[in-house]
């Protein structure tokens, strides 16, 4: 039996390597996001514990029960001050992690891209398949034909 043989085989190739490496760049650039992300929940909760520690140094828990307490403005410097590196932190961090989102964007239509190169190339192969398939069964019908015409030709000049 006749074997189906692609002209194009080696474009799908490469359209195929082409769709694998922009799904690994969109890979790599998700986990660069959820790394950054992480980062940021890790400084909001940092944020979160420095100010817990500015309200305690600021006599919190005392002033609530209505006590009186020594202020120690040396700790209070140092956690207002732990407070607003941490914010500049967040920022910076909050800005890389926008840029990633772009970066992901773009790979994730360049990878759009890639699939629809590929998906027409192996529309194209399924189509020229159906073709090739259609050929084959239209030659096998008449090759059959052809033998039925030989044999019926032949018993007409036997019975002769």
């Amino acid at each position: 039996m006749a074997k189906f043989r692609f002209q194009f085989e080696a474009l799908l190739d490469v359209r195929k390597r082409t769709e694998e490496q922009r799904q690994l760049v969109v890979a790599e650039l998700e986990r660069e996001r959820l790394a950054i992300e992480e980062e940021l929940r890790q400084c909001q909760r940092s944020i979160v514990q420095t100010k817990g520690g500015l309200r305690d140094a600021l006599g919190g828990p005392q002033a609530a029960r209505g006590e009186s307490a020594m202020l120690d403005l040396s700790v209070v410097r140092m956690q207002t001050s732990a407070g607003f590196q941490l914010t500049h932190r967040a920022q910076q961090i909050a800005i890389r992690l926008a840029g990633a989102h772009r970066r992901l964007e773009a790979a994730r239509a360049s990878l759009l891209e890639a699939t629809i190169a590929r998906k027409a190339v192996e529309l194209l192969k399924d189509k020229r398949f159906v073709e090739w398939k259609r050929e084959l069964d239209r030659r096998e019908l008449a090759a059959v034909d052809e033998l039925t015409t030989m044999r019926a030709g032949r018993r007409g000049e036997a019975s002769r």
